[in-house]
């Protein structure tokens, strides 16, 4: 089983950075994708970035392309989401996510991830 945790959320101005963490702990995610999404207020859960088990290969969506880098550090078993020159539109609870099968690709849907974490909220004021 695979634990995930994030930490860095917190409530910032528009135009500032944050950078979120994802430690996994259980076992190793370092041959499963893993993914960055997000869930605004009375919005659905929606994809914001995708790594595969390497590294080598990132997705995101067209609103936080140039603005948000995913990475990740297979070493320490963490991911992270660099978030910069914040909007207020991206003020959301972000969760990350594994998927369950080793070296499955990074994908957009939400339910082909098995594993998530609790959840970190970012706040960002006009």
């Amino acid at each position: 089983q695979v634990h995930l945790v994030e930490s860095g959320g917190g409530l910032v101005q528009a135009g500032d950075s944050l950078r979120l963490s994802c430690t996994a702990s259980g076992r190793t995610i370092s041959r499963h994708a893993m993914g960055w999404f997000r869930q605004a207020p009375g919005k659905e859960r929606e994809f914001v970035a995708g790594i595969s088990w390497s590294g080598s290969d990132t997705y995101y969506t067209n609103s936080v392309k140039g603005r948000f880098t995913i990475s990740r550090d297979n070493a320490k078993n963490t991911m992270y989401l660099q978030m910069n020159s914040l909007e207020p539109e991206d003020t959301a609870d972000y969760y990350c996510a594994a998927r369950g099968r080793q070296y499955a690709p990074a994908v957009v849907l939400s339910r082909e991830y098995a594993y998530w974490g609790q959840g970190t909220q970012v706040a960002v004021s006009s």
